[in-house]
């Protein structure tokens, strides 16, 4: 997962001081760091180099406990090793922190005089002549309102939840309440470091064992590590922990990893990444994963099983029927079974993948427990185990370093301050309350499934002609009758003023509608119309009104541009294209650019940047 939600703060941080405010927050930085040096020499403490930025090392022999315990008392922590001390400032630290340094090294200082003696440590040849940040952007916007109102241009170009359903099939796009995000931003999670010593952290400390309990009960697991930060690397750390347990038991040769053909990309590439070998298991004309085909390989294999990943429900949209059995088969051979938990938010308070057979899962809070997904993260992708997995959940050097497996982030409870969104998620909707969203999930996906089908036909269901909490519409059969693409579909729907499903995966072609338990009747039916709408459009195609190169669904998304040109030549009115059926006009989302060829681009990397002029001109 990519961290996108982190790097928009980076990136704004950077927009907001440009060039000018970073080299002058780094020259701040640099002059604290060499005061504090000079200082310490003061005091006998000299640095291990003459040349830093904004650490440094300095060995304080005996002194060391003595030192460290008067730092703790000044509410300061300090790098320790065997052998030195390690202090690292930023833009936050101030005179009054350097001197409560200096205090803990014994010694009793003023800021002021030793800054008046003290020349920079900097080398000049490490001074940086080259220019950056050279982008107007970066030079546009140096007051608070400035700053504002250019997010609020940005926001605005987006189609996000704040306007519509997000209707995207495998990622459940469901609200992220403000109550759940305002803990996120209490400098008593916000501001502690990763290391910080356990008993200056006892309240993170608690949430930990409680969300781990709470996500024990949820799943049927018995013991959770919320260290990987994302699904991907869940899934490796669930791998991670499944070869572990072969190994202890003598049985490394176990590498073979049977995977569906429905599966998530992220399942054979995490296979491949811990040293196991995919085979792939064909899957039934229904979706379902084919029981005698996986039956036959796990035969076939049975001394050499490591694991099977599944998911349920699976990637088709439908419960798989035969879950406990294809855990028995696999148990049977000596494999694990590896769920993939992309699809809880199906499940909690109905299954559990710890009753039904599973051995290991990852759980998308980014998904199911509401940490924001858009984008593409901030991610969190804790891993859940049966017993027997528990003593290879991740390790790591600063919490737990007897593990038998390591790390598989930098830090011992992952993004451990967006945990909060999930507990207060969780704390706030109680059993009950959980138990009811999963069921309104599964009921608002199979009432768009029943008003879509005359129209869209969804192309897999159950014996009940049930889905599960998503469903695939099949526009396939539409290309032959009137040339109309899954593309045009989901660019159409922007005019409507909806985000599109998720195009083409599981199966290329078709659409993967998702709406959540998030979103009203209203909502879901306004969906059904435009949708249904778009439909009545397709068959104007098909009815020879005009051809689909020259219909609203090839030209979607309109734009202000287009309802503004003078020269309209198009088959159809402007009214249609830009206002299309049912669509309001006051509240109307207006799409920043046209219509982009996908494949096109794709293949042909083109530069929107401003022109090299432009940045000369910025940077003079």
């Amino acid at each position: 997962t990519a961290q996108v939600l982190l790097a928009v703060i980076a990136s704004m941080y950077a927009v907001y001081h440009g060039p000018e405010g970073l080299a002058q927050i780094a020259r701040n930085v640099h002059r604290r760091t060499a005061v504090l040096a000079a200082g310490l020499r003061k005091l006998g403490f000299v640095p291990q180099s003459d040349s830093f930025f904004d650490t440094l090392s300095v060995d304080a022999g005996a002194k060391r406990a003595e030192i460290v315990a008067r730092a703790a008392a000044e509410k300061i922590n300090l790098g320790i090793s065997e052998t030195s001390l390690r202090i690292a400032l930023d833009e936050t630290t101030t005179p009054a922190t350097v001197e409560a340094v200096w205090r803990a090294f014994g010694g009793k200082l003023a800021y002021a005089e030793i800054d008046a003696e003290t020349r920079e440590a900097l080398p000049d040849g490490l001074k940086r002549a080259t220019s950056f940040l050279t982008h107007p952007v970066f030079h546009a916007h140096r007051s608070e309102t400035e700053m504002l109102r250019y997010m609020r241009k940005l926001s605005d170009r987006d189609l996000a939840l704040d306007r519509a359903m997000i209707p995207l099939g495998s990622c459940t796009m469901k609200l992220n309440a403000t109550t759940e995000m305002m803990p996120l931003t209490w400098p008593e999670f916000g501001s502690l470091h990763p290391f910080v010593p356990r008993e200056q952290a006892t309240g993170y400390h608690a949430l930990f064992a409680r969300l781990e309990k709470w996500l024990c009960d949820i799943t049927g697991y018995d013991a959770i590590s919320l260290q990987p930060n994302s699904g991907a690397q869940g899934e490796y750390a669930g791998l991670l922990a499944i070869r572990g347990y072969h190994a202890s038991r003598g049985e490394t040769h176990r590498k073979i990893c049977l995977i569906p053909s429905s599966a998530h990309g992220t399942n054979p590439a995490s296979a491949a990444m811990v040293g196991m070998e995919v085979v792939v298991v064909a899957c039934e004309k229904n979706g379902d994963v084919d029981v005698n085909d996986l039956r036959a390989k796990a035969e076939k294999h049975s001394n050499d099983l490591a694991a099977v990943m599944i998911t349920y429900p699976s990637t088709h949209g439908v419960f798989e029927e035969h879950i406990r059995e294809i855990c028995d088969i696999v148990h049977g051979h000596g494999g694990q079974v590896y769920l993939d938990g992309a699809n809880l938010n199906a499940q909690v308070g109905l299954s559990r993948p710890g009753d039904y057979g599973a051995d290991v899962s990852h759980l998308n809070l980014h998904k199911t427990f509401c940490i924001p997904h858009g984008g593409g993260g901030p991610g969190m992708g804790p891993i859940g185990v049966k017993a027997h997995l528990a003593p290879f959940l991740p390790g790591h050097p600063a919490a737990k370093a007897d593990a038998p497996v390591g790390p598989v982030s930098a830090a011992p409870f992952g993004s451990a301050s967006i945990l909060t969104i999930s507990y207060i998620y969780i704390l706030m909707m109680g059993g009950d309350g959980l138990k009811r969203a999963t069921e309104i999930a599964i009921l608002n996906a199979n009432y768009i499934a029943a008003r879509l089908d005359p129209h869209f036909p969804v192309l897999y269901k159950n014996a009940k002609g049930r889905v599960a909490h998503e469903c695939i519409v099949d526009p396939r059969p539409l290309k032959t009758t009137s040339g109309v693409t899954v593309d045009d579909i989901a660019k159409r729907l922007i005019d409507y003023g909806f985000h599109a499903p998720t195009m083409s995966f599981p199966v290329p072609g078709t659409l993967m509608i998702e709406p959540t338990e998030s979103e009203s009747k209203a909502e879901l039916d306004r969906f059904c119309d435009a949708m249904i709408a778009i439909r009545k459009e397709i068959a104007e195609v098909e009815a020879g009104r005009f051809k689909i190169e020259a219909s609203p669904l090839r030209h979607a998304p309109h734009t202000v541009h287009d309802i503004a040109d003078d020269d309209w030549k198009r088959a159809y009115t402007r009214a249609e294209g830009c206002f299309p059926a049912g669509s309001s006009r006051t509240d109307k989302y207006w799409s920043p650019v046209g219509r982009v060829d996908n494949v096109y681009g794709d293949r042909n990397l083109v530069c929107s940047c401003p022109p090299v002029s432009d940045y000369a001109e910025a940077a003079e």
